[in-house]
């Protein structure tokens, strides 16, 4: 006999934008519930640097783009919550860097002052004097200069931690394949059927979320989804570890105007305290297809270039391929906002970039009240997700890929 349970609203995917609109819709009374087919965090969240910023990177290639505009106000949001006075209550989730820095070259000095100097930037990006500086950048043996951005850093693993506590009795576990979504006589997915040796069971909710990054293209094939569409953006990231490395957050601007740096730093810990670089920007982006050896040569050489007041001989070098999912709406061009799109009951959504999860609840939220999918009233609901943690697991969080 298959057991049937409802609820208001089914989320997939237990990256932090299904985290952070689980708790989003529970706080304004939805009964909702996560399922996730790995651990928590697993793939882009983990996967990013933890870089909170308003865009200002993205206006390196000559102008304020829409990016650029649409994003300004995520530094202030996210430090809101992180003081505990938004809609969100992120108290407890570690920040690794209350500013991000960018560093060009001497021979880049002008052009750079001329562009930052613009109007549209006045007072968002400021020239950092040499005795203000890092202890890092304090130590320099090449001429340079540093800005600092109204930017910040944030530990991903603690973030998952801070958005699971509240809402850990709602966060379930399912085997990939295990499930398979059913239609009403009106086309319309009303529910995901559960079935194993073990455990059959039917899961009707008002509204199914996919938030699973690059699991969002198999659930749309899974649901028979037509209008959504996602794109995938790999990328070969690199971490390195050795004694006494000293940490450091900074964009690395190259000898043009790119829309991407030519290198990304942000500092963290492995679980035996040691410090970890890990590296993106373009070098992450160049080396798509690259061998591991390649990717790593490529990645010594470039330290080694732009910090040579560093000694990377003897440090450990590591590196794995990523993909970043985005949304399909523009010809393969980079989103510029968070997105979702809807389809016979299901919102398909994509952050974008971790900084904008918080602009993806907000229109998820927005489009639920303007279109009528209100909080159930229902006793059922409530005991109905009591009842699941019977015949599901407790999703786990991952941990990151250097422990």
């Amino acid at each position: 006999m298959t057991s049937s349970y409802s609820t208001d609203i089914v989320i997939f995917g237990g990256g932090i934008a299904g985290l952070w609109l689980l708790n989003r819709l529970r706080d304004q009374g939805y009964h909702a519930i996560l399922l996730e087919t790995d651990k928590l965090g697993c793939g882009q969240t983990l996967a990013s640097q933890g870089i909170i910023h308003g865009g200002l990177k993205y206006a390196l290639n000559g102008a304020l783009s829409g990016a650029a505009t649409i994003i300004s106000d995520m530094p202030a949001r996210w430090r809101s919550a992180l003081a505990g006075e938004a809609e969100i209550d992120l108290r407890g989730c570690r920040v690794l860097s209350e500013h991000y820095y960018m560093w060009s070259d001497s021979g880049f000095r002008s052009k750079l002052k001329t562009f930052l100097g613009s109007k549209s930037l006045s007072g968002r990006i400021t020239t950092v004097e040499k005795q203000d500086y890092p202890d890092f950048f304090k130590a320099a043996t090449v001429e340079g200069t540093l800005y600092r951005l109204p930017d910040f850093v944030v530990d991903t693993n603690s973030l998952l931690k801070v958005l699971t506590k509240k809402q850990r009795d709602w966060i379930f576990k399912i085997s990939p394949g295990s499930y398979t979504f059913e239609r009403n006589e009106s086309g319309l997915v009303n529910a995901v059927s559960f079935g194993d040796t073990d455990t059959q069971f039917s899961l009707k909710a008002q509204k199914f979320i996919f938030s699973a990054g690059k699991g969002n293209q198999q659930l749309i094939d899974d649901a028979g989804l037509a209008k959504p569409k996602s794109q995938l953006r790999p990328l070969n990231m690199v971490y390195v570890k050795g004694k006494n490395l000293p940490s450091v957050f900074v964009h690395c601007i190259g000898d043009s105007f790119k829309l991407t740096p030519t290198l990304t730093v942000t500092s963290h810990s492995d679980a035996e305290g040691e410090t970890v670089w890990y590296l993106g920007g373009e070098i992450a982006e160049a080396g798509v297809g690259k061998e591991a050896n390649a990717q790593i040569h490529s990645a010594r050489t470039l330290l080694t270039t732009l910090f040579p007041w560093i000694n990377f001989a003897e440090m450990k070098f590591h590196c794995f391929a990523i993909d970043r999912a985005e949304a399909n709406v523009n010809s393969n061009y980079r989103p510029e906002n968070a997105y979702f799109i809807e389809e016979s009951n299901v919102l398909v959504a994509w952050p974008t970039k971790l900084t904008l999860t918080p602009n993806l609840a907000d229109n998820i939220t927005e489009h639920f009240a303007a279109s009528g999918v209100v909080p159930s009233t229902a006793a059922a609901a409530a005991a109905a997700e009591q009842d699941l943690s019977d015949v599901l697991e407790a999703a786990e969080i991952a941990t990151s890929r250097w422990d």
